[in-house]
């Protein structure tokens, strides 16, 4: 199984939301969202997965962004109890991230819900104790863990490897340097290793950042498959990088390599995909949030697929 974590930005959430909406999202695939705003694109993601009967983890202690203060002050509101209320659906996997507040925070979840019906995320060894106190009989539903053997010693059910795959640049104009790279076989041999399941965060990474900024270079990033099924990313970088001035431009420059590239390689066009080649038809430029939301529906529909297929 497949267990993409995605923070809950705008765009990361359509991505989701338009995935499910064409049927792409399989009960091979479980997506994770740690929410960093209440927003009206998270509700709707969520009633979306509920509407097709989705299967999709939602995190409820978020570790970064705003979350944790919009639901203080939207207590009172509309949205706020919706939110709630979607939370108790049954295609809604509760997911929680092992902290240095655990030991107050789980005594708390157990007053209304099973701990063998959750997600646990734990990537910190020093949280391993209070893990193990937890949920030593109640076994958590999934567990997203480090392939470290710290961890493979104490956690043995239900276990997913976790990992930042991407391997992310500091400037869009250093993916030059390896315009191609190795990106994961995880899910290949995630079975063969002792795991049930296997977790990634897509081309956005495991870091977060709560602003975006006018690049020097736009960046469009593509998963494939080699000959062997290893999963591989392709990076396509604009040429004009001397200054943040036409961003449309340097989409334009990025968005025809890639065209050029996939016409002439036998890759699975999906929606995503799809979708960058109307762009470039129609010399298209929406901006750089939907360049995201394309790469990461072309990616998930490609896991998704390949575990359909070979599963």
């Amino acid at each position: 199984m497949y267990f993409p974590y995605l923070r809950g930005k705008q765009f990361e959430l359509i991505a989701l939301r338009n995935l499910s909406e064409n049927y792409l999202i399989s009960d091979k695939t479980i997506p994770i969202i740690e929410p960093v705003k209440l927003s009206s694109t998270l509700i709707s993601t969520i009633q979306e997965f509920i509407k097709r009967k989705n299967n999709i983890g939602i995190v409820i202690n978020p570790q970064v962004g705003a979350f944790q203060e919009d639901i203080e002050e939207s207590k009172n509101d509309t949205l706020y109890d919706k939110y709630k209320e979607l939370l108790n659906d049954e295609n809604i996997i509760k997911t929680y991230i092992m902290n240095e507040d655990s030991e107050e925070e789980i005594p708390q979840i157990q007053i209304n819900d099973k701990l063998d019906s959750i997600i646990v995320c734990i990537n910190d060894i020093d949280y391993l104790e209070t893990y193990e106190k937890y949920f030593c009989e109640d076994k958590p539903k999934y567990t997203l863990i480090k392939d470290e053997s710290s961890f493979r010693r104490k956690i043995k059910d239900s276990r997913v490897i976790s990992d930042d795959k991407f391997n992310k640049r500091a400037r869009n104009i250093d993916y030059l340097k390896k315009e191609d790279e190795f990106f994961s076989d995880d899910h290949i041999y995630f079975k063969d290793d002792g795991y049930i399941g296997f977790s990634d965060f897509s081309v956005v990474g495991s870091e977060y950042k709560d602003t975006g900024f006018a690049p020097f270079a736009v960046a469009i990033h593509i998963h494939y498959f080699d000959d062997e099924s290893n999963l591989r990313i392709r990076h396509f970088v604009s040429n004009s990088n001397e200054d943040i001035q036409d961003p449309a431009g340097k989409f334009g420059e990025a968005l025809k390599k890639l065209i050029e590239w996939s016409n002439n390689r036998n890759i699975k066009e999906t929606e995503g995909l799809k979708e960058f080649k109307r762009l470039y038809k129609e010399s298209k430029y929406s901006g750089l949030g939907v360049v995201k939301k394309l790469s990461i529906m072309h990616h998930l529909e490609l896991v998704n697929e390949y575990l359909e297929t070979t599963n």
